[in-house]
C-alpha cells in the first residue's frame, strides 16, 4: 500500500511540475545583433561571465542588471539584464529555472553575436556591447493579434476594462487586470524609472488597442515593456494575424521540442516506476 501511494505521489508531482513549467518556458521571441565577436576573445569571456551571473542571481532576485567591463572599461565591455514575470516567486524556483533555460537558448540562438535578447513566457534576458541600461526604448519587437470576434459590446467592454487597468500608473511595473474570462498583463523592465515605465506601457497599450481592434487576444512587446490580453484559457500565437511568420514557425519548433522533451521525460518516468514497482513486489514477496 505504501509503495502504491509513493508511486502515485511521484507521478503527480512530476506531471504537475513538468506541465506547469512548460508554460513558463514557452518561447515568445528572440533576436541577435548582426555583428560578431572573435572566438576566444576577451569579449566572449565577458559574455559568458555575464550570462553566468544571470543564472546565479536569479535564485535570489527576480530582476538584476550587470556590467562586465572590458580593457580599461572600454573595448570588450558587455551590458545585460534579466527579468522574471512579476508573479514568479523565488521560493518556487520557477524564476531561476526560466532564466537558466533562457540563457541556454540565447547562447545557442546568438552564438558569436555581440548582442542578443530572448523572451520566454516567464522571463526575459538581454545583453549588448553598448549600454542600454536605464534607457527607454519603445521599439516594437513583436505584435500579434488573434482572430477578430466582431464588435460584441460585452467583449469590448471587458477588453477595455482590462486594458484600462493596465494603463493606470498606480499598478507598478507589473500589472494584471481581470474582467470575466479576460485577463491582461503588462510589465516593464526593472531599469526604467516609474515615469519611463508608464510612458512605455502607454505606448504598448495604445498599439494593442489600435492594432488588434476587436481581436480575441493581442500582445505587443516593445524593447523595454509589453502589454497583452487574452482569455484565461490562453491563446495560440501561431493562429493570430499581424504577427511575424518566422517567429511563429520558430515558436512551433520550440513547442515541438518541449513536447519531445515531455515525452522523453514521461518515458523515463515509466521506466523508473516499473523499477520501483518490481522492487515493491520483491519487498512484499519477502514478507
Amino acid at each position: 500500500m505504501f509503495c502504491t501511494k509513493t508511486l502515485l505521489f511521484i507521478t503527480v508531482l512530476f506531471l504537475l511540475g513538468t506541465f506547469t513549467f512548460a508554460a513558463v518556458d514557452t518561447f515568445v521571441y528572440g533576436g541577435c545583433s548582426q555583428t560578431k565577436y572573435f572566438p576566444g576573445s576577451p569579449y566572449e569571456s565577458n559574455v559568458n561571465s555575464l550570462l553566468t551571473s544571470f543564472v546565479s542571481s536569479a535564485s535570489l532576485y527576480t530582476y538584476n542588471n550587470f556590467t562586465v567591463n572590458g580593457i580599461s572599461g572600454g573595448d570588450g565591455s558587455v551590458y545585460g539584464l534579466y527579468q522574471c514575470r512579476g508573479d514568479l516567486s523565488l521560493g518556487s524556483g520557477d524564476c531561476a529555472r526560466c532564466v537558466a533555460r533562457a540563457v541556454s537558448r540565447l547562447g545557442s540562438l546568438c552564438a558569436g553575436a555581440t548582442g542578443g535578447a530572448l523572451q520566454l513566457e516567464g522571463c526575459f534576458v538581454k545583453y549588448d556591447n553598448s549600454t542600454f541600461l536605464g534607457v527607454e526604448d519603445k521599439t516594437v519587437v513583436v505584435r500579434r493579434c488573434g482572430s477578430p470576434v466582431g464588435y460584441n459590446s460585452d467583449e469590448m467592454t471587458r477588453r477595455d476594462s482590462v486594458v484600462g487597468y493596465l494603463s493606470t500608473s498606480s499598478g507598478g511595473s507589473y500589472r494584471v487586470g481581470v474582467s470575466g474570462e479576460l485577463q491582461g498583463v503588462a510589465q516593464c523592465t526593472g531599469d526604467l524609472s516609474a515615469s519611463e515605465c508608464q510612458d512605455c506601457l502607454m505606448e504598448a497599450i495604445g498599439r494593442l488597442k489600435t492594432d488588434c481592434g476587436t481581436a480575441a487576444w493581442g500582445e505587443v512587446y516593445l524593447a523595454k515593456c509589453y502589454a497583452r490580453y487574452s482569455g484565461r484559457g490562453g491563446h495560440s500565437r501561431a493562429n493570430g494575424y499581424g504577427g511575424n511568420r518566422d517567429n511563429n514557425d520558430d515558436e512551433i519548433q520550440k513547442t515541438l521540442a518541449i513536447i519531445v522533451g515531455l515525452i522523453a521525460g514521461v518515458t523515463l518516468l515509466v521506466v523508473l516506476l516499473s523499477f520501483m514497482s518490481k522492487s515493491c513486489e520483491r519487498v512484499k514477496g519477502g514478507k
